[in-house]
């Protein structure tokens, strides 16, 4: 059995949330999920965002379950594929567009096995009584000197180059993407985020909120809180999924 929960908000100091997700579960075995990051100025964000939901969402439902099953990785890259032509057609033909982008985390959850995919800084972590584990990697400035050992983890949280991202959907005419695979046991979690909840909870509160706060059903809006309660300085949302 698979349960999911997901919420977004603008924040504090926004005016506008160019966040946007989806999730959908179909049955009890089966979750797709998605989150994205809008960036490009005050209206471009929230279009970037919208268009590679809609486009990602849009290829995927027209798959058959037993399509989607037999390749779920490979399906999730061609949809990101697609929606990175939309979203880099629409910045080129739209100037108020121009320049725009969109981070993106995604799941296919069936059973036990993720096919997680992503681009950008929007990330997947996975949660358990081991503990908490960032399953994707940052396309970013901050992270690549993290993997070069030039900072640690902590110092990337308060470095000031950490919202500079060095791969986005629609930056480019041609996106790269990474993928991962993972089985969950029962009891664990994915959690899906843009960086408004990453950089104003640490990866222990989350954690801690996931496994030991209130009921899940409710943990989202904990996190939001949380994060509300720092002053959310950008967009905060947040896709929960638990395999029982």
């Amino acid at each position: 059995m698979i349960y999911a929960w997901g919420i977004t908000d603008r924040g504090v100091v926004r005016s506008q949330n160019q966040d946007s997700y989806y999730l959908k579960s179909a049955g009890d075995d089966l979750v797709i999920a998605l989150v994205c990051d809008g960036m490009g100025g005050a209206r471009a964000g929230n279009v970037a965002s919208t268009l590679a939901v809609e486009t990602t969402v849009t290829y995927l439902e027209g798959l058959s379950r037993e399509a989607l099953l037999q390749a779920p990785g490979e399906h999730l890259a061609q949809a990101a594929l697609l929606a990175n032509e939309v979203v880099y057609y629409r910045a080129e033909q739209d100037s108020e567009c121009r320049g725009m982008g969109t981070t993106m985390v995604a799941v296919i959850l069936s059973g036990q096995k993720a096919h997680i995919l992503n681009i950008g800084d929007s990330r997947a972590y996975l949660l358990g009584e081991e503990g908490v584990r960032k399953v994707t990697r940052d396309h970013s400035v901050v992270e690549d000197l993290v993997h070069r050992g030039e900072l640690t983890p902590e110092e990337a949280r308060i470095h000031p180059q950490k919202n500079l991202i060095t791969r986005a959907l629609g930056a480019e005419p041609e996106a790269r993407t990474d993928l991962y695979e993972l089985e969950l046991k029962a009891g664990e979690f994915l959690l899906l985020c843009s960086d408004g909840l990453s950089n104003t909870l640490t990866d222990q509160e989350l954690l801690y909120e996931v496994l030991y706060g209130e009921a899940p059903e409710s943990c989202c809006q904990r996190m939001l809180e949380i994060a509300l309660s720092r002053g959310a300085p950008d967009n905060v949302t947040a896709v929960l999924i638990q395999l029982v």
